[in-house]
């Protein structure tokens, strides 16, 4: 694990918080900072079966990363909950990664973050 997230705990406390309140649905959002999770980005998940699946919802995504661009922010990971499973990548979060940012995956026993779709795990340091 050479590369590491560096979360504050409220942005963790902030990130579970929105999951909550989406489960029993898969939640979604994006982690943006700089050098560490400045800001957390809930987004609408518009998955067909939201129970068992996550797609954030186009055009919430678009206008998320064009506020990061303004405020001079990078994408730093995507995060997303399997409120009834493992925090580990499915078979599904695997064939439609598209993103070369970290991966976090919330499930019932705690959190981890991956690069998909090689699966290489990614640290996460809650500062």
């Amino acid at each position: 694990m050479s590369q590491v997230l560096y979360l504050p705990r409220r942005l963790l406390e902030e990130t579970e918080a929105h999951l909550r309140r989406e489960a029993p649905k898969e939640g979604v959002g994006l982690w943006a900072g700089r050098r560490e999770v400045e800001r957390v980005l809930p987004l609408p998940n518009v998955h067909p079966n939201p129970l068992t699946g996550y797609l954030a919802e186009p055009l919430a995504l678009l206008r998320a990363l064009k506020a990061l661009e303004r405020e001079g922010l990078s994408l730093l990971a995507i995060y997303h909950s399997h409120p009834s499973g493992p925090a580990l990548p499915s078979p599904t979060d695997i064939r439609e990664a598209r993103w070369r940012v970290p991966y976090v995956i919330f499930g019932t026993d705690g959190f981890r973050a991956f690069l998909l779709p090689e699966g290489r795990e990614v640290g996460v340091a809650v500062l």
